[in-house]
């Protein structure tokens, strides 16, 4: 692990979906707010220890609760555009997440606060995933109304294995953090910031350089590596639903790993022991962190972050 010196070590610690909702029949606001406080224990637990943190999150349900409102009232009220949606869910799960901090600093007595930073991402609005849109979001439509939403709102649909039909978007990668610098600044101050929702609002340049929102989503963790990579994170943990990575997992023959090296990392990616829509995106965004400068990264659950720091548990990831 990192060594304990008197130098500020920096964590950017990415928030899983799982930490916010955690079934289907705890989804509300309050439900949320629960969940947030018990991930926040975990990450004041290693605040205690020296580290000083960035916390960033998932916000893909919270943006389709409000995809749903605005469809089931769009006979009163205006849409709401995906870009606003990421905006709105950077303030209130950030609102979650400083409010959970908060208590739990005043607890332990730590004289700390927690500020949220909401975040544009700059992507290329060349990047090929706007020739082909593949990120589902929102709830399901039948086809008439999909087909309406085609004609009518420029919206891209596709039918989903017989379920029904969705709206896709892009998903470019990220290129830049727009509020790196104020990230940055606050860090140094000794605030634990909640930064990068969601993957951050995507942006792009227009002509004139100028800024604009787009419909897209960044995916979460790509965003958080980058993150980690421009704000000099001594370590970047990914917070999620299992407590170590497998190979072969859900399988006889599956072996959870303690430790990975860089060149490990790749080739097991390579080989597809890592599925596209879980653990790939993961591992891919620590592959860019170590590839770009970062030192280490872990992977574990919310609940064996502390255990994971002191190498008891979780996958540890280095360039060796």
């Amino acid at each position: 692990m990192v060594a304990k010196t008197g130098k500020k070590r920096v964590a950017v610690v990415a928030v899983g979906g799982n930490s916010l909702i955690t079934d289907a029949k705890h989804q509300t606001v309050p439900d949320q707010i629960r969940a947030a406080h018990r991930t926040c224990i975990h990450i004041v637990g290693m605040i205690e220890k020296g580290w000083d943190v960035v916390v960033t999150h998932g916000n893909g349900p919270q943006v389709g609760f409000i995809l749903r409102r605005s469809e089931l009232s769009r006979h009163e009220l205006h849409d709401v555009p995906l870009d606003s949606c990421g905006a709105d869910t950077q303030g209130a799960i950030g609102y979650d997440i400083q409010q959970s901090l908060y208590n739990e600093f005043r607890l332990r007595g730590i004289a700390k606060q927690a500020v949220t930073v909401v975040t544009q991402v700059l992507v290329d609005k060349n990047d090929p995933s706007f020739n082909n849109p593949s990120k589902p979001i929102g709830s399901f439509m039948d086809e008439r109304t999909a087909k309406d939403r085609r004609e009518n709102a420029g919206w891209d649909v596709v039918e989903d294995a017989g379920r029904g039909w969705r709206r896709v978007v892009a998903s470019p990668l990220p290129k830049e953090i727009i509020e790196r610098d104020a990230i940055k600044t606050l860090i140094d101050r000794g605030f634990t910031v909640i930064a990068v929702g969601g993957g951050g609002i995507p942006v792009v340049e227009n002509d004139r350089h100028e800024l604009v929102g787009t419909a897209a989503v960044i995916d979460k963790d790509y965003a958080s590596a980058l993150l980690a990579n421009t704000i000099g994170a001594d370590l970047f943990i990914i917070s999620t639903a299992v407590e170590k990575v497998a190979l072969n997992y859900n399988k006889p023959n599956q072996q959870w790993l303690d430790h990975l090296s860089l060149d490990e990392a790749r080739r097991y990616l390579a080989e597809g022991h890592f599925a596209k829509g879980s653990m790939g995106p993961k591992i891919q965004a620590i592959i860019w962190y170590l590839e770009g400068g970062g030192r280490e990264a872990l992977i574990t659950n919310p609940e064996n972050i502390e255990k994971a720091l002191e190498g008891k548990t979780g996958t540890r990831i280095t360039r060796d």
